[in-house]
């Protein structure tokens, strides 16, 4: 069978909805026509318009063509983009009737088909190129297939409007880009505009013009820009994320409009002006709209906005009820959750550099968020990561009562199961399943930050958390609380506290260690991004799956520490038994054991339980066999390696591990990779690092100055790696600086601490600088289908810490 090599791109039957009649070819015009300089240095420009049928318009040799050697392979051409296009098809006629009930069952397929579509034309794969470090032909097509219906839940929440050329003598046209993204803000040339990139469909003023005939052209538009033309036009819409499923309805479109010649000319100027190369109509004088029209760039606006006697078909509040008694709740933006209206905050700019900033780091304006552009500062409407975690320690102090107690033993006698649900109840209330995240965390501003990825446990990650907060900056760490909102009930802690017992110990103790610095900004607890995002989770356990199937790493040590982690947790909650339950486990044990015997050694397991704080104290002889044996013992190492990545990338960090797990995945994703700043690297991993002991230590490390010059050092060297990652030019005077750099402070530094800190605990920090950085495909899907829109290609640098006791 001959392979099809020439790939259509605007497949030939929509091209023929645009043909006049009694005609079939169309007048198609070359924007950029070929040039050549000939012998006496004229340059002479071939012929940029002609007539073509359709076999010979938009197309392209192998745009879809994946090669296994010298083995060429057609399938996506004829059998993916072959299913495509027999439904879209039947969607593109069914929308240009009158049939509402062929409107509901082609609506799924008409929006699929127009995300498709904006994706497989030389331009969308230009796009979709940008956002990979150079991928090869295979993995592009790979990542075409991962991210079909990327734009669709925006689409068909907004304002959907069929209007009509019928009534005009010029007809719409079709460009090599027929998906059009218009925004009246961002005229052709604008930074949003530059090639191949079009503004975000997720902007509020971003409308998407897609003609599906010369006579019929659907426009979709943002309801809050269709309800309010005075919006901000570059903010993003509200609940801006895709791939969620919402309810709509598929018989709302506004369909009374018949455009007249002059707004015609307006939609054809916007899709000419957003065309890569070729546009085409069924008329040469249809090509020129410009010529027809002087108009500026925003006026195309008053054309497109859909007319408001139309909106009351969108928008308002949804409710379904199931036969199984469930009522399903959505707004106007697709959130299933009320407004938590105790989350927001009014969003005003500070008097002065010196008032706290709006961004809740409180730290001064000036200090802060002034300098930033705004698309580098974090939300100023919702409370921060910062703020919710201050509110979820005032709520925590009084739910246990820290203030009054005397001790943590006594903190621990007096934790309930109502107490637990309180806690968990109030974290899961500071953290609605539909906050947007990535909206609140820190963007790639040059701020020296670093994301932790390892075990989260009270005796592992305080120490190494301090630690990264001295050398490295801002440590991001994901947060230890469970959230119960996408639990069954029976593992929920709000439902099933007593399972949690032991588990809340843990959590407690790693909050109320690591606050201090909390409040500092010194460490930033975010919760799991997975919470807020099914497909994300979705996609993030499919590629672990597929990671570890490929190259399962085992490492003795990590499996050496997790087993005695395991063990010291086993044996907590054998001593959370009740006394009498107790008893009986040791006469079974030993059945000859005498009564003193006995009881000393239930004295000696109270003692054991009073010295350890992580030890469950309250209520034991209150409790039956069965519900400590119920006891939840997690084991959390996260994030895994494709979030922490994906979280490093966001918010411009460095990865920080301890984990020697984790350190081989980073290692075997920079596999053959040139490593940088020889150096530098050399010096680090030479070098002792004094680990503080206590929170307190790191505090007054901070506070006194002790180790501030390795954030800024940290912060030049990503900058650095970023910028030669990124195709700059290596510097080895720049390199060799760094690295003299580093060596001087860092002998001044360490002797500081040495006075400062009684009882340091010795540790190295083994640095990674890999030529491109830690990348993964993969992530870098995650970050397009999270609609992020700033935030790195790759990690400049990780570092391993490792205690040296």
């Amino acid at each position: 069978m001959s392979k099809t090599r020439n790939n259509h791109y605007v497949p030939q039957w929509y091209q023929e909805g645009f043909f006049e009649e009694k005609r079939n070819v169309l007048a198609y015009l070359d924007l950029t026509p070929d040039q050549k300089e000939l012998a006496d240095g004229r340059i002479i420009t071939f012929n940029a318009f002609d007539h073509r049928p359709t076999s010979l318009a938009f197309k392209q040799r192998d745009l879809y063509s994946t090669f296994f050697g010298a083995s060429v392979n057609d399938e996506i051409e004829r059998k993916m983009f072959g299913d495509i296009d027999r439904a879209g098809s039947q969607a593109i006629r069914a929308f240009q009737g009158a049939d509402v009930s062929e409107w509901h069952r082609h609506f799924q397929t008409l929006f699929e088909y127009v995300d498709i579509q904006k994706i497989r034309t030389p331009k969308g794969l230009d796009w979709l190129r940008r956002h990979y470090p150079q991928p090869s032909q295979n993995e592009l097509m790979l990542e075409m297939q991962a991210i079909r219906a990327l734009h669709c839940t925006i689409w068909t929440e907004g304002v959907r409007e069929i209007v009509s050329a019928e009534e005009s003598d010029v007809k719409f046209i079709i460009s090599d880009h027929p998906v059009t993204v218009y925004n009246f803000a961002c005229p052709p040339g604008a930074p949003l505009c530059t090639y191949p990139d079009d503004p975000s469909i997720a902007l509020k003023a971003s409308q998407t013009i897609f003609p599906l005939s010369r006579n019929y052209c659907l426009i979709l538009t943002n309801l809050e820009y269709a309800q309010n033309a005075s919006t901000d036009p570059l903010e993003k819409r509200t609940f801006a994320k895709n791939f969620r499923n919402s309810m709509v309805r598929t018989d709302a479109f506004i369909r009374a409009r018949k455009l007249q010649r002059f707004e015609v000319l307006r939609v054809n100027r916007a899709i000419k002006a957003r065309a890569k190369r070729y546009i085409a109509a069924g008329r040469r004088e249809w090509l020129f709209p410009e010529s027809q029209t002087a108009e500026p760039w925003e006026a195309i606006a008053q054309t497109l906005l859909p007319p408001q006697d139309g909106l009351w078909h969108f928008g308002g509040e949804m409710f379904a009820k199931f036969t199984d008694g469930r009522v399903y709740y959505q707004d106007q933006f697709g959130r299933t959750e009320k407004q938590r209206d105790f989350l927001f905050k009014h969003k005003s700019a500070p008097a002065s550099s010196k008032h706290s900033c709006g961004c809740g780091s409180g730290k001064a304006f000036g200090a802060c968020c002034e300098k930033k552009p705004s698309f580098l500062r974090p939300s100023w409407r919702e409370l921060s990561i910062r703020e919710r975690n201050i509110r979820l320690y005032i709520g925590i102090t009084k739910i246990l009562d820290l203030e009054n107690a005397k001790d943590w033993s006594e903190v621990r006698r007096g934790i309930t199961d109502d107490k637990i649900r309180e806690v968990y109840f109030l974290y899961q209330a500071l953290w609605p399943l539909e906050t947007d995240l990535i909206s609140l965390l820190p963007k790639p501003d040059g701020e020296p930050r670093s994301v932790f990825t390892g075990l989260i446990h009270p005796s592992t990650v305080t120490p190494i958390a301090l630690t990264g907060a001295l050398y490295f900056g801002t440590v991001l760490i994901q947060h230890p609380f469970q959230h119960a909102g996408t639990m069954k009930p029976k593992f929920s802690p709000v439902e099933n506290p007593s399972a949690y017992r032991q588990e809340f110990l843990k959590d407690i103790l790693i909050f109320l260690s690591l606050f201090p610095l909390i409040d500092l900004g010194r460490i930033n607890l975010f919760p799991d991004p997975c919470i807020f995002d099914a497909h994300l989770r979705r996609q993030m356990m499919d590629m672990a799956e597929m990671r570890n199937a490929r190259n399962p790493l085992h490492d003795r040590s990590e499996e050496e520490r997790l087993r005695k982690l395991a063990e010291e947790d086993t044996q907590r909650m054998i001593m959370s038994f009740p006394n009498e339950v107790m008893r009986q486990q040791l006469l079974r044990f030993k059945p000859d054991m005498k009564r003193p015997l006995l009881e000393n050694v239930i004295d000696h397991i109270q003692r054991l339980k009073e010295s350890d704080p992580l030890a469950i104290l309250q209520a034991a002889d209150a409790a039956g066999q069965e519900q400590v044996t119920g006891l939840l013992n997690l084991v959390k190492m996260t994030p895994n390696f494709e979030i922490a990545i994906y979280v490093a990338q966001l918010t411009g960090s460095s990865i920080l591990t301890d984990s020697a797990y984790r350190w081989r995945e980073i290692r075997g994703a920079v596999a053959g990779k040139r490593a940088r700043l020889s150096k530098l690297s050399s010096s680090f991993n030479s070098s002792t690092f004094k680990m503080p002991p206590m929170v307190v230590d790191a505090v007054n490390s901070i506070d006194e100055g002790a180790t501030r010059a390795y954030p800024a050092l940290m912060a030049d060297i990503f900058k650095y790696l970023l910028r030669v990652n990124n195709g700059g030019v290596p510097k080895p005077n720049v390199e060799d600086r760094l690295a003299a750099r580093f060596s001087r402070l860092h002998s001044t530094a360490q002797s500081a601490l040495a006075k400062q800190m009684e009882w340091p605990i010795a540790s190295q920090i083994t640095s990674m600088f890999p030529s491109g950085g830690v990348q993964h495909n993969h992530v870098n899907r995650l970050l397009l289908m999270s609609s992020s829109e700033h935030h790195l290609s790759n990690v400049p640098m990780a570092f391993l810490i490792s205690r040296q006791d």
